[in-house]
């Protein structure tokens, strides 16, 4: 079974870190994805930086420039990544945008993904059908889920379909904006929240974009299996450096227990 089902699977309510691979200096990708560990997160996702992106705020646009000029590409994030199953037990997820992949090549990229250990993509602009009529055998062949998003604007029709060829969680997005643009969640995401949850969906929902706190978080994990951060983690990051990664989530979960 796939790392990330096995997760799905545990009795609790998780919690997902999103960083930029190659930020703040190159080579720290590896001790965050330790240090992240070891403070008791669940997923991690690495973010691939890329010089157009589509869904990301300024933290995390400025985070991904920042790798970029370090000198971060794809070969360079696998070269980083080629031992760390030596160490690291908890699901590795690649989110990144489609270009630098299909530049790779779709079937080399996933076939590296599966040999360095990394269990799911997060692809935000991958077209659902295009995936599912031209790539999900890939993704299949390789053992590796494909994460879709979904908003408040996403249709009835498009989610059900989006819920029927995944294999693992939908990565339920609170609100129509960037990351990193708001804290918290008012009337409006809670009634989106609840209607998603009463649609008794097959896979999961982990929502992401506006949680940076044990507020929201609790907030976020009332009514789904669990929650992202991201630009709060970079901003924490940019602020504190590698070596206090472990404090951040540290401050979320012991507030939970």
């Amino acid at each position: 079974m796939n790392r990330i089902n096995k997760k799905l699977n545990e009795n609790k309510k998780l919690l997902s870190i999103y960083f930029t691979a190659g930020y703040p200096n190159l080579d720290d990708t590896v001790s965050i994805i330790q240090n992240l560990e070891k403070s008791g997160v669940d997923m991690i996702e690495i973010g691939l930086p890329f010089s157009d992106p589509l869904a990301d705020g300024p933290t995390i646009q400025a985070s991904s420039t920042q790798a970029l000029i370090n000198g971060m590409t794809t070969e360079a994030l696998f070269k980083q990544l080629k031992d760390i199953r030596k160490t690291v037990n908890i699901p590795l997820i690649i989110m990144g945008y489609f270009n630098p992949i299909l530049q790779y090549g779709v079937e080399a990229f996933c076939k590296k993904c599966s040999e360095t250990g990394i269990d799911g993509l997060i692809i935000p602009d991958l077209p659902v059908n295009v995936y599912n009529e031209q790539y999900k055998p890939i993704f299949e062949k390789y053992d590796l889920i494909n994460v879709f998003l979904i908003t408040p604007q996403t249709s009835i029709e498009r989610i059900h379909f989006i819920d029927s060829i995944s294999n693992g969680f939908i990565y339920m997005v609170s609100s129509a904006s960037v990351t990193g643009s708001s804290s918290g969640f008012g009337e409006e995401q809670i009634n989106y929240f609840k209607r998603i949850a009463n649609m008794n969906l097959k896979n999961p929902q982990i929502i992401g974009f506006g949680i940076s706190d044990h507020n929201s978080f609790t907030q976020a994990t009332t009514y789904a299996k669990g929650a992202i951060i991201g630009s709060a983690f970079i901003k924490h990051l940019s602020n504190n450096g590698v070596k206090d990664t472990a404090d951040f989530p540290n401050a979320i979960l012991n507030q939970l227990t």
